[in-house]
């Protein structure tokens, strides 16, 4: 029994670590793809309303949307600005991006939308 909580505590220790290190490599990347300029600094507080936030959102759902506006899977709504920032990512950078966004705590919600 103390032979699988220790093989159990070195498990979570390293998930923590490479967690904590993605976060770290997605937040460098956030800032230096610019993704700051339009959704804030900690993707919670956008230049525009229509932008989205993005702090606190699924990181499954935040990959799938990069690719698919990156792969030209989407060009609704104000996609096309985002397809030439999303052109030069790789799939390893979209996820490290996609991580440290759901590590974030979400953005509080605006008063319209409590009404």
């Amino acid at each position: 029994m103390k032979k699988l909580a220790y093989i159990l505590a070195i498990t979570l220790f390293t998930s923590v670590q490479f967690a904590q290190a993605d976060d770290a490599a997605g937040a460098k990347l956030y800032t230096e793809k610019a993704c700051l300029s339009c959704h804030g600094e900690a993707g919670a507080k956008p230049i525009m309303e229509a932008y989205p936030k993005l702090a606190g959102q699924s990181a499954a759902y935040m990959v799938q949307q990069m690719k698919d506006i990156r792969d030209g899977k989407r060009t609704n709504g104000l996609s096309a600005t985002m397809m030439g920032i999303m052109a030069g990512m790789s799939d390893d950078d979209i996820g490290k991006i996609a991580s440290y966004l759901a590590s974030l705590a979400p953005a509080p919600a605006t008063p319209a939308a409590t009404q």
